[in-house]
């Protein structure tokens, strides 16, 4: 199937496109979230153990990622848990709730798509786009060109217009939705077929070989690892082919309320990080849909992946 790769913005609310499912977006509220341009943090131990192991020194999460954005390999780099872009975290501190409040309202607000707009220092004006959110070091990811990202600095501030939680689609009640932008959803090329919803992905994910992330009881803060050391399973599905802002199916994953195992399940997601030699954890996946299997049309599609979707690149390398 063809995507739509318009890249003018479009309306959040409105004409839908034919096709396009029904939503609540009249409902949804919009609200201003913000942090700052995150620092790299390494531990006191630099070196990273691994499920082989062997201990290894790479780049990891945080910062200003120049070189690497949605639509790049996320299996194979000189890193581990590279984030998909620039990486945001709010270091206010409140009284009221946990000290780390700020920041988790960062993560909970945000939705894949959301428009950001940097507030300061030499990028101030600059639009980015949120591509994911990395649980554990609890990052929000937004995607900037790499002109905008060599003008940006540690420490600026960037406003998300975070717009998407609460989302439901009506004509399929059996689907729950997180993390999902309006916006997102309309670029997508998700439609319904009758009581099925029509959803481009890259690849299928077994749910057996996820990771880091499960116990967790929400779907809103964070991402769930797919492990790759299994190599005939990486072969089977593809698994090296993985692209940073891949939209994936994971099957038998039911993560309404936290990522659960259960027959008959689909969560479909996008890929937000890079993949890990620890035992455990490899390429991050942020939920956005899920739902019984029977209520989905999954459909392989190579361009089902933020860059071409959202209109963020050209074509690879630009």
């Amino acid at each position: 199937m063809d995507l739509d790769f318009e890249q003018q913005p479009v309306a959040e609310a409105g004409a839908r496109p034919r096709g396009t499912p029904r939503t609540n977006v009249d409902r949804l509220v919009a609200v201003a979230v913000a942090g700052q341009v995150a620092h790299p943090i390494i531990r006191a131990n630099p070196y990273r153990m691994g499920r082989d192991g062997v201990p290894r020194l790479l780049p990891g999460s945080g910062g200003i990622v120049l070189n690497r954005r949605v639509g790049d390999p996320a299996v194979g780099l000189a890193g581990d848990h590279v984030e998909a872009g620039v990486s945001l975290h709010n270091n206010g501190r409140e009284v009221v709730g946990p000290p780390d409040g700020p920041n988790r309202a960062l993560m909970f607000y945000s939705c894949v798509g959301n428009r950001a707009r940097v507030l300061n220092g030499a990028a101030v004006g600059s639009v980015g786009t949120v591509v994911g959110k990395h649980g554990g070091i609890n990052h929000v990811i937004v995607d900037f060109p790499p002109r905008v990202k060599r003008r940006l600095a540690i420490g600026d501030r960037i406003q998300i217009e975070a717009h998407g939680q609460g989302l439901t689609l009506p004509g399929h009640p059996s689907l729950s939705a997180l993390n999902l932008s309006p916006r997102l959803l309309r670029r997508w090329g998700v439609r319904t077929e009758g009581k099925r919803l029509h959803v481009p992905i890259t690849h299928f994910v077994p749910a057996r070989i996820m990771g880091s992330g499960f116990g967790r009881s929400e779907g809103v803060l964070g991402d769930l690892d797919i492990q790759l050391s299994d190599a005939r399973v990486r072969r089977r599905y593809r698994l090296e082919s993985l692209r940073l802002g891949d939209l994936v199916a994971i099957c038998s994953l039911d993560y309404r309320f936290g990522p659960s195992a259960r027959p008959g399940a689909v969560t479909v997601g996008v890929v937000v990080h890079s993949d890990s030699h620890i035992a455990g954890h490899g390429p991050g996946v942020t939920p956005l849909l899920m739902g019984p299997v029977a209520s989905f049309h999954l459909v392989r599609e190579p361009r089902a992946n933020l860059a071409w979707v959202l209109g963020l690149r050209l074509r690879p390398g630009v």
